[in-house]
């Protein structure tokens, strides 16, 4: 099955989508630890993204909350349940890797939570920004911890009023 491939301009930067043509398949990065860029056996096409772009564009401007879209992210089961239950995560919230363990059943796996967090292919689209230390400081995220910054603080500017998400500052 043929990938197809669109590049995004946003306020983190332009972003790679990837599809199957039905499903995004790849939220991409310009910067930071999943950086990424198209495959060359990839074939460009901007009609597979057009609701996603749409939808991103709505999220960025602050009148989307919430991403109604057709996902396949590739992974093992277990990666899956925790992307899953990421999506699970409210707009303007947090929720510690010990809670996200906890949430998919399994108040031990917080390390291995962290990992498949790390590895989410679709960003954004899957919050796994809204995940951050147990002591509310933020931790790693694929596109830089400036962006997971941006995205938390993006977020709990438009929250509903009266609601806290934990938000802590990056330490200098």
């Amino acid at each position: 099955m043929a990938t197809f491939y669109h590049y995004h301009q946003t306020p983190l930067g332009t972003l790679l989508l990837a599809s199957d043509g039905e499903n995004l398949q790849l939220l991409g990065f310009p910067t930071g630890a999943m950086k990424r860029s198209h495959d060359s056996g990839w074939k460009r096409d901007d009609e597979p993204f057009k609701a996603v772009i749409k939808q991103l564009d709505q999220y960025f401007d602050g009148s989307r909350q919430d991403f109604d879209l057709p996902l396949r992210p590739k992974g093992t089961e277990f990666q899956r349940r925790v992307w899953q239950a990421l999506q699970q995560i409210p707009y303007g919230e947090t929720w510690s890797y010990g809670e996200l363990a906890r949430y998919i059943g399994d108040s031990n796996a917080s390390r291995a939570v962290g990992a498949a967090n790390g590895i989410n292919p679709i960003p954004v689209i899957i919050p796994c920004h809204r995940v951050i230390g147990s002591n509310g400081k933020l931790t790693g995220f694929s596109g830089g911890l400036e962006a997971k910054a941006f995205l938390l603080n993006l977020e709990s500017i438009r929250r509903a009023p009266g609601l806290d998400c934990g938000l802590q500052t990056l330490e200098g």
